[in-house]
């Protein structure tokens, strides 16, 4: 028997940036950031969220005129592809396969860009786009969302849906670089602006609890959408994001320990469930609401610490219970998050707000508990 063991390591670097009218002729901002691919101009094709172009019809004129004054850098590709906003992104081939066609007919390579604006779906859909053609291109990321901005629009993954499962098909692929403009979240309808927010609940009850009593105390803030309490949300659940995917020695989710997926078994089974009516970050809300309850049931948590994990989703504006809980099958949910992250189930569960463990093992009788708590709106006392 012959065997050569292969072994080799490499750095992945990107900016995640954050950045007010990206897109004015006196920002390099984005010309900056194309420059570290060498000397240009660079070829660039621009992918946008038809939900952001309707809330800002100047955008790609806008574009076309940042392009013009800086074509020493970017050469912009025209027309730009304009996709569907939300989950439809993800649950129809259409947005990827357009994606494809554009990189034939107009001889993209994987030293040209694609510039992707839109909401997490959208940089979802079109991050597996762009990583699976030509094994890579180039992907700028410009999130326009909350939830993309904190979490969705940051981090190495990248999917789409398959035969209605969520997040089935998918690469981990690095972006060349994050631009959050807080300037997109201006035109975003009070629902999208407050989904986003369950992400850095859930971050700060797993990662840091100084966070999450600052989140507690802000949580009216929050719901008005307080410009500087939303851009200090968006920024510090971003930190701590980037920091897991950073430093816990699994960037690329080799293991069965997924803490950032913490209230997401039974989220991504709600999504499924309602056709999407369910955003996101609603389901995660209600899914970090459950897990939460059971962590209280299991003796992990105190009273206290689970009365404000409730004040704090609710106070942003959550609905913690929705008819889709009604048809939740525990089981089955569990099973698949276990068969999604390979190997043993491992699920999250709190021991305080800011600190976590994994378990391996679910008690469904407690679980269904949970759910009845929910389903009923009276929570333990």
């Amino acid at each position: 028997m012959y065997q050569i063991d292969q072994s080799f390591v490499m750095n992945y670097s990107f900016p995640v940036c954050f950045d007010r009218d990206t897109l004015a002729p006196e920002s390099t901002v984005l010309t900056d950031i194309v420059s570290r691919a060498g000397v240009g101009p660079h070829r660039v094709l621009p992918v946008i969220d038809k939900n952001v172009l309707e809330a800002h019809p100047d955008l790609v004129e806008r574009l076309q005129f940042y392009a013009d004054v800086h074509n020493e850098v970017i050469e912009l590709i025209e027309p730009p592809l304009i996709v569907r906003g939300g989950e439809i992104s993800k649950s129809d081939p259409v947005e990827v396969d357009e994606f494809y066609q554009r990189t034939q007919t107009q001889n993209i390579d994987r030293h040209s860009f694609a510039l992707v604006i839109g909401g997490g779906a959208v940089v979802d859909a079109i991050g597996y786009a762009a990583a699976t053609a030509h094994r890579g291109i180039r992907l700028i990321r410009m999130p326009t969302t909350v939830l993309a901005q904190n979490d969705a629009g940051i981090g190495v993954k990248n999917a789409i849906n398959y035969r209605g499962r969520k997040n089935y098909l998918g690469t981990f692929a690095a972006p060349f670089a994050v631009i959050n403009d807080f300037d997109f979240l201006n035109t975003l309808p009070p629902r999208d602006r407050v989904s986003g927010i369950a992400e850095a609940i859930k971050v700060a009850l797993i990662r840091d609890g100084e966070f999450f009593t600052w989140l507690h105390k802000n949580r009216s803030a929050l719901a008005d959408f307080s410009q500087q309490e939303t851009e200090y949300m968006i920024t510090r659940c971003a930190e701590l994001h980037l920091n897991h995917i950073r430093s816990s020695g699994d960037p690329f989710e080799q293991g069965s320990a997924r803490p950032l997926d913490f209230g997401h078994w039974c989220a991504h089974r709600l999504e499924e469930i309602s056709a999407s009516e369910l955003r996101h970050g609603e389901a995660v809300a209600i899914g970090i609401a459950l897990d939460s309850i059971y962590s209280f049931l299991k003796g992990m948590i105190e009273l206290p610490t689970l009365n404000r994990i409730r004040e704090t989703l609710e106070g942003v504006g959550f609905n913690l219970t929705h008819r889709a809980l009604e048809s939740l099958d525990i089981h089955k949910a569990l099973e698949d998050f276990r068969e999604h992250l390979g190997g043993k189930l491992c699920i999250t569960l709190l021991t305080q707000a800011g600190a976590a463990i994994e378990v391996n093992e679910i008690d469904h009788k407690a679980m269904e508990t949970c759910r009845q708590h929910l389903l009923e709106g009276v929570w333990p006392h």
